[in-house]
């Protein structure tokens, strides 16, 4: 049929914008979290193979574990 729209036409959810009240903060997105999480996996290692602190050493590997279930959970944010 003439001037009838094709499925294909049609707009769907994808190719419509996420409405204001429904997108994130620009910080609460993937990228900058991600970035923020892979500074403390880095951080904790850091602290797991200096020589000067005990104390630094005894947190680190809750740091890196910290820093680890962050970076899980963080990639299930939108981009």
């Amino acid at each position: 049929m003439i001037g009838l729209p094709t499925p294909s036409d049609r707009p769907t959810a994808l190719d419509r914008p996420a409405p204001a009240a429904r997108r994130w903060p620009r910080w609460l997105r993937r990228g900058p979290m991600e970035g923020l999480a892979t500074a403390l996996i880095a951080f904790g290692i850091f602290m797991l193979m200096q020589p000067v602190s005990l104390a630094l050493y005894g947190h680190s590997f809750a740091v890196i574990l910290t820093g680890t279930l962050a970076f899980v959970v963080v990639s299930h944010f939108p981009e």
